[in-house]
């Protein structure tokens, strides 16, 4: 069953609107916002990656406001535990009756939000990284052997720097697989930097954005992505590429890679499809659709070989060699 044509437009101008209301405030970010966009309609998570300065914290804040989403920001330190995510439970004394009681009382952490931004992700150990795994898998916690389920809608974005930065530490490949895409920020071009300068500082300018009416249906537009169509010849040529990334694949360029996608791979492409065919109107996913999305939601889940490095290939010309579409 496709999606009912009034919920289409409803959708179509929530994303127009994002995008005009974003960029009163952020110059040049039409691609990231609709990959956000894609993210948030597929109900995934989002990485996104860049050196200091280029307005990642910014972009987070502002849709947070923009779409009035209950927002927590986690700033990741080394010395951060994972009691700081998640909560803790603490020890409380109850005075009334004749003797006095003790028990204890699970205090809720930052991660019960609708929207985490986790800044700067990597500059936290390994051990505190895995908090986030059973939140952005389950959507719930589990703290002193009880499980809390956490708010709806609820996405985390975490921002990563490079890797070559002092500081820091790579993600576990499991985490990593549980973000549905990641997006790579880059310098702004000249005119657009220009623009940049004359905007001045944007947090200030975060009460000027209008907030959006519609975000209260982001749970119910989340549930018509799965009624958009996926024409079989499609589904076919879209495993095959995820197939083509594994070493043992076969694939000339197969060599080229450490590792490939799995299984989870497919189907967050296959979803992320799905949502962007509904930003666009679309009651079915096309082949220059699928194409879109491809390389946000496989490129943080390849890891590239030696004789790659060594012959300065990039994981988007090594993918663009191994779409079947």
């Amino acid at each position: 069953m496709a999606p009912k044509k009034d919920s289409e437009e409803a959708i179509w101008s929530f994303c127009e609107a994002t995008r005009r209301e974003i960029s009163k405030i952020l110059i040049g970010y039409r691609e990231v916002v609709d990959n956000i966009l894609t993210a948030l309609l597929a109900h995934g998570h989002v990485l996104i990656i860049g050196l200091p300065g280029l307005g990642k914290t910014l972009l987070v804040r502002s849709l947070a406001h923009l779409w009035n989403l209950e927002f927590k920001r986690i700033q990741f330190t080394p010395d951060l535990t994972p009691s700081d995510i998640t909560g803790s439970e603490i020890l409380q004394e109850n005075p009334g009756g004749k003797t006095r009681s003790r028990y204890f009382e699970f205090v809720k952490g930052p991660i019960f939000a609708n929207l985490i931004l986790a800044d700067e992700i990597n500059r936290a150990t390994p051990r505190t990284q895995s908090a986030l795994l059973q939140a952005m898998e389950e959507r719930e916690v589990t703290v002193g052997g009880k499980t809390y389920n956490l708010p709806e809608p609820f996405t985390v974005m975490a921002t990563q720097n490079p890797l070559e930065l002092e500081g820091t530490f790579p993600l576990p490949e499991a985490q990593l697989d549980r973000f549905l895409l990641s997006i790579e920020l880059t310098y702004p071009e000249r005119e657009d930097e220009i623009q940049i300068a004359l905007l001045g500082s944007g947090i200030e300018k975060l009460t000027t954005l209008n907030q959006l009416p519609g975000h209260q249906q982001l749970t119910n537009w989340q549930k018509l992505v799965d009624q958009v169509a996926v024409p079989d010849s499609l589904l076919r040529k879209i495993v095959d590429t995820v197939r083509n990334t594994r070493p043992q694949s076969g694939h000339r360029f197969a060599r080229y890679l450490d590792y490939g996608a799995g299984p989870r791979a497919t189907q967050f492409l296959i979803r992320a499809a799905r949502a962007r065919s509904l930003m666009e109107g679309s009651p079915v996913v096309t082949e220059k659709i699928a194409r879109s999305i491809v390389h946000a939601v496989l490129a943080h889940r390849l890891k590239p070989s030696y004789l790659a490095i060594s012959e300065k290939l990039t994981i988007r010309e090594i993918l663009d060699e191994m779409l079947e579409f």
